[in-house]
């Protein structure tokens, strides 16, 4: 199992840019610019398309012009176009369940109640098997507070944070591409400068 399609979910537009819920997009775009990456808008995959020749595979990232919770749109139609199965996408996202500085490897299982999340799994006829990259951004600490919260840009300590925790999923990016998820779990789940107390939830 190797994956063949990379998804930053995000909100389109300047006004969403540099807000918590497009962490999940800024990952795809640190990925894109160290491998240079050029997206082209793809109507009919409603986003904005790259593509990078792997050995004797296509890899495509996709970063979708929908709404976040109308994620699956657009990785719907690409995923359906290339035939790419559930279990060979990877899907960059925000974590409110983890705390900002912490990037997190998972495939399949639960959805966290995250928006995008449900809509691509919606869209991929119920499947949860996709891998996710999960980058924390830390939890208001009250429900109520969750949509205001995520659609607010970081502070500057916590966009450092950010930052750090999409550098440590791009130095895993190779071997989670490749199917190596055991390598790249150990690699990010165990690093040394990080306590527990770090991880809010699992």
């Amino acid at each position: 199992m190797t994956i063949q399609l990379v998804v930053g979910l995000q909100n389109p537009g300047e006004k969403y840019a540099n807000t918590r819920h497009n962490a999940g997009a800024w990952f795809v775009h640190a990925i894109a610019r160290r491998l240079n990456l050029t997206f082209k808008q793809e109507k009919k995959f409603f986003g904005h398309l790259a593509s990078l020749r792997v050995g004797s595979q296509d890899v495509k990232f996709l970063l979708p012009d929908t709404y976040m919770n109308e994620s699956g749109k657009s990785v719907g139609a690409c995923a359906g176009f290339f035939k790419i199965a559930p279990s060979d996408i990877l899907i960059a996202h925000d974590e409110l369940d983890l705390a900002p500085g912490i990037a997190r490897l998972k495939v399949g299982g639960g959805l966290a109640g995250h928006n995008g999340l449900k809509d691509v799994a919606r869209a991929l006829g119920g499947s949860r098997d996709f891998v996710r990259m999960r980058l924390g951004i830390g939890h208001p600490g009250k429900a109520s507070e969750v949509v205001h919260y995520v659609l607010k840009k970081p502070s500057v300590g916590d966009v450092a944070e950010i930052e750090r925790a999409i550098d440590e999923g791009s130095h895993v990016f190779d071997a989670v591409v490749d199917g190596r998820f055991e390598e790249a779990m150990l690699r990010l789940h165990t690093r040394p400068d990080v306590s527990d107390a770090a991880e809010q939830k699992e």
